[in-house]
């Protein structure tokens, strides 16, 4: 069967997600499997503006899906929000013959699809983000394995604090949204959990969760703050004022992002690839690939972005009984 489109170009934008490698491998299997000619932008839209690709092909992307980061590097560019950036950008798919791009990233990725889109480019958008917080899709690549690395890192501080009998605090990523720091919270068992989408009130939502734990024999304590919460270290300094506790910081930060991707991550980005191939091939311009309900589905890219998304309700009122209780 002949294709309209002929060759397509993927790139990684923003930060890295674990499954960002099995999302490229897919597009580019599912290139080869419709006889599509498949170019691999490195340097996410840096690489678009300075014509860094190269073809990709079966072999090449063989092995990766269990690789953590992405093969085709990630970088934000300031230039590619400029007009002239844009136009190198456009220039840049014109030469290589590029007709259609899937970017995977978070909403600025899909923010520069769309303005690509404005200019003639057919483009599809793959969530890629640890902190599943686009707002489209009820998950994004990435977001199981960081909720896993974050729990055995925790798992294991555990053990020396319980050792100890101290209270610590671990801060986990996520800048406006808590999706990360709920559910880890949750699995493992915390003492209290604070996140931005919730207005903290200190004494009822940490400082008594650690009175009825002491009270009920427990002596050592866990308290997950999300990043947009404000400072860690602030939260262990009231902590210790309030309590007299050796109370101890531990910044996860980055360490989340890494690591080989989680099954789940790794199918739901085989899906989310074939998706985006297949929307291309089919004419299908300025969408963004999401799951609802555990469904693939794909949104227009304006739509998915004033989409909202609030924190899962029923996940907090599940942690606010479990916490004051032990792990």
């Amino acid at each position: 069967m002949e294709n309209a489109v002929r060759r397509i170009g993927v790139l990684t934008s923003g930060g890295d997600a674990p499954g960002m490698n099995a999302a490229i491998r897919a597009v580019v299997r599912t290139c080869v499997h419709l006889g599509i000619e498949c170019v691999g932008v490195r340097r996410g839209f840096n690489g678009l503006i300075n014509g860094d690709a190269q073809v990709l092909n079966y072999y090449r992307v063989s092995g990766i899906s269990r690789l953590g980061g992405t093969m085709l590097y990630s970088a934000r560019s300031d230039e590619f929000r400029t007009e002239l950036g844009m136009q190198k950008a456009v220039n840049t798919c014109k030469l290589l013959g590029l007709d259609g791009i899937v970017g995977i990233g978070g909403d600025g990725t899909f923010r520069g699809l769309h303005d690509l889109s404005r200019h003639g480019i057919a483009v599809i958008g793959i969530p890629g983000t640890i902190d599943n917080d686009i707002t489209s899709s009820s998950y994004t690549i990435g977001y199981d394995t960081a909720c896993n690395t974050a729990i055995e890192n925790i798992d294991r501080l555990r053990d020396t604090m319980q050792s100890h009998e101290r209270c610590s605090v671990v801060e986990v990523m996520g800048h406006r949204a808590g999706h990360l720091a709920l559910y880890v919270g949750l699995a493992s068992g915390a003492t209290a959990v604070l996140i931005p989408e919730k207005e903290v009130h200190f004494e009822e939502d940490v400082i008594e969760p650690i009175r009825r734990s002491r009270l009920t024999g427990q002596t050592h304590f866990m308290v997950i703050v999300a990043e947009g919460v404000g400072s860690s270290y602030e939260v262990a300094e009231k902590i210790r004022e309030a309590t007299a506790l050796d109370t101890r910081v531990t910044v996860l930060g980055h360490i989340q992002r890494g690591g080989a991707p989680s099954a789940r991550d790794r199918v739901t980005a085989a899906h989310m690839g074939y998706s985006a191939v297949m929307l291309l091939a089919e004419g299908k311009t300025d969408r963004v690939v999401c799951m609802q309900n555990d469904k693939y589905v794909d949104f227009d890219i304006n739509t998915a972005l004033g989409m909202k998304k609030g924190i899962d309700e029923d996940k907090y009122t599940v942690m606010r009984t479990m916490i004051g209780q032990g792990s």
